[in-house]
């Protein structure tokens, strides 16, 4: 990922708290010269400087039969992102757009059955454990949880690399950078009011 300087993030917390925040990635990898991407939600795992991402995929999406010989797998993390009108600029400039995002790299491997369970269960737990009524992997018909389990296959990639970019107008004199936060409350998507809370918080 093209990353300029000033919008690079360093700071391993606020990577980790990225991550944890926005965990519905897409997962990359190349399949014949071509790239296959699939849409899932993931566990990611921190344990000292380690970082891991895990997550299941449909047995029928062939993604999975190519893993083997995948060297290196990408998943993205995309957090909020909006359009930033010049016009919200004190001096005339071109529009551009503000966006969050983190690259995470490394080799894939399946997960055993195993380890397929205890991630599933983990999963259920992280969405739906505060719920009135929550469906855990204890709650739910063990006929039920082995018919599924069947159809799915699960994967972790231990990372590598991990590059992080927000490029949230910290170019921008104060300002230009007030008026941008002020302007994104107005607009009618939830992206920019989230953008917009994103920039207040950075700025801090």
């Amino acid at each position: 990922m093209y990353i300029p300087k000033r919008f690079n993030v360093e700071d391993t917390q606020e990577i980790w708290s990225f991550l944890k925040t926005h965990s519905f990635a897409t997962l990359v990898i190349t399949k014949d010269g071509r790239p296959v991407a699939t849409h899932i939600p993931v566990i990611v795992r921190k344990q000292g400087e380690n970082l891991s991402v895990s997550g299941h995929i449909a047995y029928g999406n062939p993604q999975w039969r190519s893993w083997e010989e995948t060297e290196e797998a990408l998943v993205i993390f995309q957090g909020p992102h909006a359009y930033i009108s010049s016009s919200w600029y004190e001096e005339e400039q071109v529009p551009t757009w503000n966006y969050q995002a983190v690259h995470v790299y490394g080799a894939i491997r399946q997960l055993s059955e195993a380890e397929l369970r205890e991630d599933l269960k983990q999963l259920m737990s992280t969405y739906e454990q505060h719920r009135k009524h929550p469906v855990l992997w204890e709650t739910v018909t063990p006929a039920l949880l082995e018919r599924e389990i069947k159809g799915i296959v699960g994967f972790v990639i231990e990372a590598t690399e991990v590059q992080a970019a927000y490029k949230m107008s910290q170019n921008r004199k104060e300002h230009d950078y007030a008026n941008i936060i002020e302007q994104l409350k107005k607009e009618p998507d939830a992206g920019a009011e989230q953008v917009a809370q994103e920039m207040k918080r950075l700025r801090k």
